[in-house]
């Protein structure tokens, strides 16, 4: 079940708000919230949900392990529950997202063909595996307290909000939530105004974006000039950004429903003003969680800077998918670091400051090459065309270009900082604020339904990471 679906719109979602609103008590509407959540991950993967309880389970038990051991004094007992838990988690990611690429691999290199799985990747997996990881982790540094409910902790690792694409959460930030919150009113208005920028964004840029993006990069490639392909690669650097801020955006909208406050995701990343600010920028939480618990322990800032750089951006580049494309992927944005922290930083100030607002945006495009493409050889061909190796221009790129400029002008305006600013400057606290509001949400339910009766492309391209 996706967020952008006519069924969860006009059926799921309705019958958990008047579920949630009608529960009277915190415990009561956690418990609600678990069943809502479980049957909102078992309508797309029946099976795995086990799955994801025993990840829950397995991770709850050894909150509770190490918090025992610490208060008897038992590093040891608690260093083993901590490495037990890391294990489990890494060994659910690497059996069933990494395991065929890694046994294909060893079998090109020893020349045999081995057997492939071939086990279906449970949905999520790569973000409810990070969440409960690190509560476990934060246990053991006395960052968080034990959670010594089963049912609180379930709620935080399966909350459907934001259970199947993130934004991944830290235990530290839903603790005092979990039983502290309060639903209003005021909150469930904010949720849903959020919840609908999120659905414009998915159902309106992003799929618009893609489709036409999928019909230039996925055909022939080998007549491709360079004016097609650089539209086709903007075109997608359009969807997979409006496609998962919009998810984050309907998540957060959601969790503010239910009376949760959850962390921004994205803060307007392609009007970055380098490549480090870029990824200060663009999925938030997954790269604060490398550099919490990655970066930071491997030395960070501090020593073995390189290593550290180089394993965060590598294990990055894996996250987000079995494919050396995604490795190398993750390693161009550690070459594009290193430069930014050891090569510009040492040139004259005005040329620190003026050289990246050229080179950052076409630097992220052509990261968004290396990612689009699993294919290897596929990915050479398009890097011709994008550097002009087979023509600037084709008989139809003027018409091409034309036509979808409102849409990349729609698109770079939505993607910029300026609605946020013409809201907050004209809107908020202001009487006008609910009728606006209002006619705000209606209009794009009504845009997006209108779009999903009469379009198949609805894909969430985070849903395979």
């Amino acid at each position: 079940m996706v967020f952008s679906s006519l069924f969860f719109l006009y059926g799921f979602l309705p019958v958990c708000m008047l579920l949630y609103a009608v529960t009277p008590g915190i415990q009561r509407k956690n418990v609600v919230l678990i069943i809502l959540s479980l049957l909102f991950y078992a309508w797309g993967e029946p099976i795995w949900v086990i799955l994801l309880l025993f990840s829950a389970t397995s991770d709850y038990f050894c909150g509770r392990l190490i918090g025992r051991a610490q208060r008897m004094n038992a590093s040891l007992a608690a260093k083993t529950a901590l490495i037990f838990s890391v294990t489990v988690n890494l060994a659910l990611l690497g059996t069933f997202k990494y395991l065929d690429f890694f046994l294909h691999n060893i079998g090109l290199v020893m020349r045999v063909s081995p057997a492939l799985p071939g086990l279906a990747l449970p949905i999520g997996i790569s973000f409810y595996t990070f969440q409960t990881l690190s509560y476990t982790i934060d246990v053991y540094r006395g960052k968080v307290n034990v959670q010594k409910s089963c049912l609180d902790f379930l709620l935080f690792v399966s909350l459907f909000s934001q259970l199947v694409a993130g934004p991944i959460l830290r235990y530290a930030d839903l603790e005092q939530q979990l039983r502290g919150r309060t639903f209003t009113w005021q909150g469930y208005a904010e949720g849903i105004t959020r919840f609908a920028c999120g659905l414009g964004k998915k159902v309106l840029l992003a799929n618009t974006a893609g489709a036409v993006a999928s019909g230039l990069l996925d055909g022939k490639l080998e007549g491709l000039p360079a004016a097609d392909a650089w539209l086709g690669i903007i075109l997608y650097a359009a969807q997979i950004y409006f496609d998962f801020s919009g998810y984050s955006d309907m998540a957060i909208g959601l969790g503010r429903m239910f009376g949760f406050r959850f962390h921004e995701n994205f803060r307007h990343p392609y009007y970055a003003a380098s490549v480090g600010d870029f990824w200060r920028r663009w999925h938030i939480s997954l790269g604060s969680f490398f550099r919490e618990y990655v970066y930071i322990p491997l030395g960070g800032n501090r020593k073995r800077v390189l290593l550290s750089l180089f394993v965060t951006w590598f294990l990055t580049g894996l996250w987000h998918g079995a494919s050396w494309n995604f490795v190398l992927w993750g390693l161009y944005y550690f070459l594009w670091l290193c430069f930014e922290r050891f090569v510009l930083k040492r040139l004259p100030e005005k040329a620190e400051k003026l050289l990246p607002k050229f080179y950052t945006f076409p630097a992220v495009l052509l990261g968004w090459s290396l990612f689009y493409f699993t294919d290897m050889g596929r990915l050479g061909e398009f890097l011709q065309s994008l550097f002009g190796l087979r023509g600037f221009a084709g008989t139809e790129t003027l018409s091409l270009w034309v036509g979808r400029l409102p849409l990349l002008l729609i698109c770079a305006v939505a993607a910029s900082p300026l609605p946020k600013r013409m809201a907050e400057r004209y809107i908020t606290g202001r009487t006008l604020l609910p009728a606006l509001a209002l006619g705000y949400n209606s209009i794009v339910m009504l845009l997006s339904t209108a779009y999903l009766a009469g379009q198949s492309y609805n894909p969430f391209l985070y849903f395979r990471f």
